[in-house]
């Protein structure tokens, strides 16, 4: 048994991959006040928090086009192929994502830029106060992935997934990484196009394997990265290197992290993280050996815990885990057997 409903592994939009073809269906599409679009601004989007459940402040192209208009433009255009969209507002990126049931067509319209991580710390305007978000739909108010990707519905959830991760593949990689050159979106923002070389770029997906490593006496292996704030643990993980198996992966990294060998290492199941391009795989790795010796580079600390004295290092605050988003927070709660509660908030 898999683990189910990870909370940004649910979608309901269909791609319709197919249409990505059409000659000018990014135009078309914003010429059409039925198309639905989402705005987003590096990992957010906006979101109307009124209901219980949050969803997406999702407008017509019009709206999107007046709301955008006041946000920097990137440092480049980026139109299609032929150049600038036709109604797409200049230095911003729009991409396709797909139809619902009825048959609506989904836009995303997104201001590229290189992701968080990348960027650096935004410069305080007038009297040093940080600068203001750009402008939202009535009633809705920007809202990162991280935060809201477990409280979203279904659709809402694979929406936004797709569009953060569409949003930062554009930012990251708008020249050629053949001769250097500007690329230009093509196939409905699905590529893009190097007009100097002629080489085709498509989205990267990162593969990283994150897993709960479980000894004989049925304790689970918790780390604590360098640069996270004290108390925070959560599962390990890393990224698998060419050339290798994921179960090879998750043994290289339990080794090399925590000094502690695995055996057998079994699929629990999987989530995009388009932070800015991964895509998490996950395990339940069974311990061979149990002392731990941290490399002090990736983990700063890392330790075993039994059900018992994890709930109450929960309870007393002595923990922190990561966010009910991640597949990391799923993978404990497999192993523990239920929900767990902590003050643990957003994970960064």
């Amino acid at each position: 048994m898999t683990l189910k409903r990870l909370a940004l592994s649910r979608a309901t939009l269909d791609r319709a991959a197919h249409r990505r073809a059409e000659t000018d269906l990014v135009g078309r599409l914003l010429a059409d006040q039925a198309t639905v679009v989402l705005l987003v601004d590096g990992d957010r989007a906006p979101v109307l928090q009124a209901a219980a459940t949050p969803r997406l402040a999702l407008v017509d192209p019009q709206t999107a086009r007046r709301l955008r208009a006041g946000i920097r433009a990137g440092d480049s255009a980026c139109g299609s192929a032929d150049g600038q969209v036709a109604g797409q507002p200049a230095g911003q990126v729009a991409a396709f994502l797909g139809e619902d049931a009825s048959g609506r067509s989904y836009l995303l319209l997104a201001d590229p830029r290189p992701p968080r991580g990348a960027q650096p710390a935004p410069a305080p305007v007038g009297d040093g106060a940080a600068p203001a978000d750009p402008p939202a739909p009535g009633g809705a108010v920007w809202r990162d992935l991280r935060a809201v990707g477990h409280l979203l519905d279904d659709t809402d959830a694979g929406i936004m997934t797709c569009a953060v991760g569409l949003a930062n593949w554009h930012g990251a990689h708008r020249r050629c990484a053949r001769c250097g050159a500007g690329t230009e979106p093509i196939q409905a923002g699905w590529a893009r196009a190097c007009p100097s070389c002629g080489t085709e770029h498509y989205p990267r997906t990162d593969p990283a394997v994150i897993m709960a490593v479980v000894d004989g006496a049925d304790r689970i292996l918790l780390g604590r990265q360098a640069r996270w704030p004290e108390k925070r643990f959560s599962t390990l993980a890393g990224f698998v290197e060419p050339g290798e198996s994921l179960e090879a992966a998750v043994r290289r990294e339990v080794a090399e992290e925590a000094g502690v060998t695995v055996g057998e290492v079994v699929y629990r199941g999987s989530q995009p993280w388009p932070f800015p391009s991964s895509l998490m795989l996950g395990f339940r790795a069974q311990a061979e050996t149990t002392e731990v010796i941290v490399d002090e580079v990736e983990l700063a600390q890392a330790r075993w815990w039994t059900r018992e004295e994890l709930a109450l290092d929960l309870a007393t605050g002595e923990v922190l885990l990561p966010p009910a988003v991640s597949i990391a927070r799923r993978l404990i709660e497999d192993w523990y057997g239920g929900p767990l509660h902590d003050a643990g908030g957003v994970w960064r």
